[in-house]
Parts: structure tokens; sequence; C-alpha cells
């Protein structure tokens, strides 16, 4: 019979985030560990084993079948070690916090929400996509306890997380940013910070524009400017990797700089909620 040596949660917890975060660096990172100790414990962690758990070659780290059999075990593994944590000395968390998310933020916030959750399991998270006017009403309404949205006219007040600037993007492939009337990739009227000061910018610099696609989604509107068939306004984190930058060089007018907020529901918070504010606070705040 084969006898199981125990697994080391601190190695299970590299293997985890290395896989998470796509590399050894970003791990490393994460973890405040040097690389050299992210590689030590995968080694180790393999040679246990006697098996491959990530995929060689890859420009970003991607685990075997064997390493997605592991990374479950792993992650369930580290939530019941917080629990015990937790239950012993009486700091257990329980019960619902909900969470309001523009579509467009998303891409903030997976890491901080992540690290939430490793740290306390016993909280269900439930994130609602939404527009910030909408999500400002619910937070208001006490149909959301927390949520992160755009500053503007109508969706005002809140604590400032952090402010980047508004940025125009283009296709890599195509220089739409050259046609006249300009075209426009926006969200739908009345209810978008970033198409009323995209359309002010190019009012005050004299600039004709026309809209030529509109989506309610940021993915929507990035496969319209990939594709060659619009411009868009979004921040830097927004645009990733497979869209344009277009400097002010291209002879596109400046734009603002965008303020992101969090709004608290009113009353007494929950414990649970509290302790996500806390957190988006530090992670956001220091982004």
């Amino acid at each position: 019979m084969t006898q199981h040596r125990p697994l080391d949660l601190v190695v299970l917890k590299t293997f985890v985030s290395v896989v998470e975060t796509g590399g050894f660096t970003a791990a490393a990172e994460q973890l405040h560990l040097a690389q050299s100790t992210v590689s030590a414990h995968m080694s180790r962690l393999e040679d246990l084993l006697d098996r491959p758990l990530l995929q060689r070659g890859r420009r970003t780290a991607a685990p075997t079948p064997a390493g997605e059999r592991l990374l479950a075990h792993a992650r369930e593994m580290l939530r019941q070690n917080a629990l015990a944590w937790q239950d012993v000395r009486n700091q257990r968390l329980d019960g619902v916090v909900r969470l309001g998310v523009p579509d467009d933020y998303v891409v903030y916030l997976p890491e901080v929400l992540a690290e939430f959750e490793a740290r306390f399991p016993g909280v269900e998270l439930e994130v609602r996509c939404g527009l910030s006017v909408d999500l400002v009403r619910d937070v208001k309404a006490g149909a959301l306890d927390l949520a992160v949205t755009t500053r503007q006219p109508r969706s005002p007040g809140g604590e400032v997380l952090w402010r980047e600037p508004m940025v125009w993007a283009g296709s890599p492939g195509h220089d739409t940013h050259t046609r006249t009337p300009l075209p426009l990739a926006v969200s739908q009227e009345g209810v978008c910070i970033f198409r009323e000061r995209a359309l002010a910018a190019l009012d005050a610099a004299g600039m004709p524009w026309r809209i030529a696609y509109t989506s309610a989604s940021l993915s929507g509107l990035r496969s319209a400017v990939r594709a060659g068939l619009a411009i868009t306004v979004l921040t830097p984190s927004m645009a990733g990797s497979e869209l344009r930058i277009l400097e002010t060089t291209s002879g596109l007018p400046e734009l603002p700089v965008t303020e992101i907020t969090l709004h608290r529901s009113p009353g007494r918070p929950s414990e649970a909620a509290r302790q996500l504010a806390l957190r988006l606070q530090e992670r956001l705040a220091a982004a």
C-alpha cells in the first residue's frame, strides 16, 4: 500500500498563486517571496507527487491534467485551513455580501475578490454587474451592500478609490482615428460618462464625429474597435493588450481623469461587508 506523505499548505498556496497569476514572477510578487523560492516550491511539489503539474514552454503557467486535479484539492485544502483558524479563534465570518460593479470594471477586481474569498471562505460573495447609476440607486435602497462605480453627475458621492486617465483607443491594425467624421464605439446615451466626455472633447476641438457602434458591454465595444469599425474611450486598464492607446500626437483631444468610487448601503454594515470594503480600499487605492 502506497504511503501518502502530507502535502505542505505553504507549497500548495504557491502552486495556486502560480496558476491564478499566470507565472512565477507574478506569484512571487503576490506572495512576497523571491522567485527562486517559488521555483523551489514547485519543484518540491512535483517531486513529491512524481508528476509534472505545469505545462512547460508556455508564456503563461498553465496546469497539466494532473495539475488541474490538484488545483481543485489545493483550493479546498486552503479554504478548510482558513476556516479552521477562524473557528478556533472565533474569527469566522458568515453571511452574504452583495457587490455591484459596472461591466467595465470587472477587469480590476478578480484578484481582490479571490483574496477575500480565500480569507473568508464562510462568506458568500454575490457580484452583480450593471450601470453605475443603477448600482448607486440599489445601494441606497439596500439591495446591494457595496458598489464600485464611476463618479458622474447622475451617481455622485461615494469614496474615491482611485483615479485613472481616460484615453482614446483604436485597433492595432487600422488607422480608424484618421477618418472624417470620426467613427465612435460608445455606450448608450444618458448613462455613460465616457461617452459624454468623449463627445464634449470632440465638440470643443471642432472635430466632426458619428456614432458607429453602440453597446452596453465592454467586450462589445472592444470587438468593434479591434475590427477597425470605430475608436472608443476607456481607461488603460480596460484597453488591455488587444487595443492600441492613441497618444495626443494622433491629433485627438485630451480627455479628463475619471474617478472610481465606493458606495456603501446606509445603516450599520455587516462585518463581512465591512471587511470587503476594507480590502477594496487597500488594494484598489494602491493600484
